[in-house]
């Protein structure tokens, strides 16, 4: 197996187009175990770590470039994101140990597509886009069209992942994510939930974006919750109401780590977080 260490895109594409099945590495935390555990060889391995271009993290016209190859640290390190897209900082700092972050990158995690990935509910509710490029030019795809399935994307052959632009949200705009696994620290989510809630002076509901990792073969999005909360106060009778909507509409599965009721019930549940740490704590009337 060949391995390629590009330092430009320049040298890139002509690698991509004379081995078509080659795979590309962009921090390998998920990609070199897969090819362990199926024993799967491509014929050659273009390593993106040299590639400076992907490697930049810059604010511009009101959004946040991310490089693909920035790695999860590297967000965890950055006050950007940390003071303007806390529920995306609370994320990189849940996934994974210290040297699963050091290596693990955006663009990696983005293209893995697996719906525990911990970047991913964030980036939903943040409407993030998905930068890709090949010899013959770049587009940009939201992120919900970019990710097409479980372990697929919407990457055609001779296309990378070149980062993610995040709009920053509007002072005043709170957002989080909560996550729950089987131990505090270094575990896939069993359920997870990236929130993006505005609210009027009344302390209403004027605009809200949810997402829900690990209930289903995707990112789940369920526009008719959002919907209900908007114009009400988050007192808990609200927030018991949206999560018994919510876990009725998701579609989990059984596996090693909980079972589907367990999960349906977590998607729920985790709605009540936002009674404390971001929604109204006064009940109605």
């Amino acid at each position: 197996m060949e391995v390629f260490f590009p330092r430009t895109l320049a040298e890139l594409w002509p690698l991509l187009a004379a081995y078509p099945t080659g795979a590309v590495l962009a921090g390998g935390t998920d990609l070199l175990v897969k090819l362990r555990k199926t024993g799967v060889r491509p014929p050659a391995l273009f390593a993106l770590e040299r590639l400076a271009v992907l490697r930049q993290m810059a604010v511009r016209d009101g959004e946040l470039h991310i490089g693909a190859a920035v790695t999860v640290s590297e967000l965890v390190d950055s006050d950007t994101v940390q003071k303007a897209l806390p529920a995306l900082w609370e994320a990189a700092c849940l996934l994974g140990s210290p040297p699963v972050r050091h290596g693990a990158t955006v663009g990696g995690n983005v293209c893995t597509a697996s719906p525990a990935g911990d970047t991913l509910p964030p980036l939903y509710v943040y409407g993030a886009a998905v930068t890709v490029a090949s010899a013959a030019g770049e587009r940009r795809l939201p992120i919900d069209a970019f990710i097409a399935g479980p372990g697929r994307t919407a990457l055609i052959p001779g296309e990378i992942v070149t980062g993610v632009v995040v709009p920053l949200p509007s002072a005043g705009t709170f957002s989080a994510y909560y996550k729950v696994g089987k131990r505090r620290a270094m575990a896939v989510a069993v359920a997870s939930l990236a929130v993006r809630l505005e609210r009027d002076a009344g302390g209403a509901v004027r605009d809200i974006r949810l997402a829900w990792g690990s209930v289903g073969p995707q990112v789940v999005s369920l526009p008719a919750v959002e919907a209900f909360l908007r114009g009400r106060r988050l007192t808990e009778a609200v927030l018991r109401e949206a999560g018994a909507m919510a876990a009725a509409a998701v579609r989990p599965i059984d596996d090693v780590r909980a079972s589907a009721d367990y999960r349906r019930r977590l998607a729920g549940n985790l709605l009540l977080k936002l009674a404390a740490s971001g929604g109204d704590e006064e009940e109605d009337g």
